[in-house]
């Protein structure tokens, strides 16, 4: 089943008045807004475009000067679109267990922000964007036929594989650079998005080469260009994240997701994979030193990670260098505040904090706080008890997504072991609304009828 031209027309409208001037560009997000209120296809589409219209490279299109209100109009029109078409507005609502569990972990973290936070607006507000955007996706995606679910995952990964394509050009020029002069950020605007994203491409490429008994060659050319887009980028925890994801994804996912090995990696058994991982071992073995070399140039940016003066020379050393610091103010803050928390979406040292307010209503608009490892985060805001909420939020998560297909599981993976180096789990103002756009597909695709599971 595809969807008419029409329905990405405005989509295309959208992308070229943000790219047009900064006068036009604010305009974008209202049309994109409009559009999430059209359906819940509509609704990921559109909080897909708002992550690009976020994300997109300075190089490349002009800065949007109420781009924090308009991501906050996709935002609540996701919301409420999701609602008008539950029949919450008609006295009929219509709601999953996992959705109305989403909306109660995130009531449950407003209310533990009114408590407890020292910033309440700044927490209560991102405890409310958080909720609105994951509630509002769960639903969506669920919400969605099994024909439509596996059309709008393919607009997303084909997403994907454009903004690979788009920006591979960008490697010959200084553009492609322009945040810090070595890690690769195509038409993004930085290296440690775009190496994300290709990391979430990959994982996603490789294992449908896993989930098909006779994988397509192209299938492994975008396996190969994405891992290839990550080295460039020099997004180390990238890189070990969607390895990790697809390698657990293959060893845990038939018994977590309660299908048999056969059924659920018959890529094992295709000649097609044995003889590509044949290739890409004798390659690395004739080309050691280059690879060693790359390799090493991978794990130190290129000579800018360094302790002492000195290049950093292994993955442990080079994240303690990056997050060793940020660990030990998190380990600090849990043993003082082990059942309270900090207060969610607050920095480790509040009073650093810098808040942008909207200069009419006064609202907090941006509080960008920097933390690497998403499950000490969440118990240095949230408490112990808090945790407990989410550990067990995302284990639901987890065995959904194992029972839909290889693919929903490794894209999940990756995303909670991108979470190990940079916390946006709960950020859906930035990159992490491309995350939780793949969360909701994961799950969604582990709750639909078994006869009707795809990749």
């Amino acid at each position: 089943m595809r969807a008419s031209l029409w329905s990405y027309a405005p989509l295309a409208v959208a992308l070229t008045l943000r790219l047009a001037s900064s006068s036009t560009a604010d305009l974008s997000y209202l049309l994109v807004a409009a559009y999430a209120l059209l359906g819940p296809a509509h609704t990921i589409r559109a909080l897909a475009m708002s992550w690009l219209f976020s994300m997109i490279s300075p190089g490349l299109a002009p800065e949007a000067s109420a781009a924090a209100v308009g991501r906050y109009a996709v935002l609540f029109a996701a919301a409420a679109s999701a609602m008008l078409h539950s029949g919450f507005f008609f006295g009929r609502p219509h709601i999953r267990s996992y959705t109305l569990g989403t909306l109660l972990l995130g009531l449950s973290i407003v209310a533990h922000s009114l408590l407890f936070s020292p910033i309440a607006d700044v927490s209560v507000l991102k405890a409310i964007s958080w909720t609105l955007a994951m509630t509002a996706l769960v639903s969506a995606w669920c919400g969605l036929s099994a024909q439509h679910r596996e059309q709008v995952s393919r607009e997303l990964f084909w997403g994907l594989v454009i903004l690979l394509l788009a920006s591979l050009p960008l490697s010959a020029s200084s553009l492609g650079y322009m945040r810090n002069g070595s890690g690769f950020q195509g038409i993004l605007n930085h290296s440690q998005a775009f190496g994300p994203a290709m990391a979430l491409l990959f994982a996603w490429a490789t294992s449908r080469l896993f989930g098909k008994a006779r994988p397509p060659w192209w299938l492994l050319g975008v396996s190969a260009a994405s891992l290839g887009a990550v080295m460039m980028s020099e997004a180390r925890t990238a890189g070990l994240a969607m390895v990790l994801a697809v390698g657990l994804a293959v060893l845990l996912g038939p018994g977590f997701g309660g299908r048999p090995m056969r059924q659920m990696l018959p890529g094992l058994r295709s000649a097609r994979i044995w003889s590509m991982l044949g290739a890409v071992l004798v390659a690395g073995l004739v080309m050691a030193p280059t690879v060693g070399k790359m390799a090493q140039n991978y794990i130190s940016k290129s000579g800018r990670a360094q302790v002492g003066g000195v290049q950093v020379d292994g993955l442990l050393e080079a994240y303690d260098h990056s997050r060793g610091g940020l660990i030990g103010a998190m380990v600090d803050n849990i043993l003082e505040h082990p059942l309270t928390g900090i207060g969610f979406g607050i920095a480790s040292e509040p009073a650093l904090m810098i808040v942008n307010r909207d200069s009419v209503l006064g609202l907090p608009v941006g509080a960008s706080i920097e933390k690497g490892v998403t499950p000490l985060m969440v118990m240095e805001e949230l408490g112990i008890f808090g945790a407990l909420l989410v550990a067990f939020w995302i284990f639901r998560l987890l065995r959904s997504a194992a029972r839909g297909s290889l693919a929903s599981l490794a894209v999940c993976l990756t995303v909670l072991l991108l979470n190990m180096g940079e916390a946006t789990l709960f950020s859906p103002g930035g990159f992490g609304l491309l995350n939780l756009i793949l969360l909701g597909w994961a799950y969604a695709s582990g709750a639909a009828a078994p006869g009707m599971r795809r990749a």
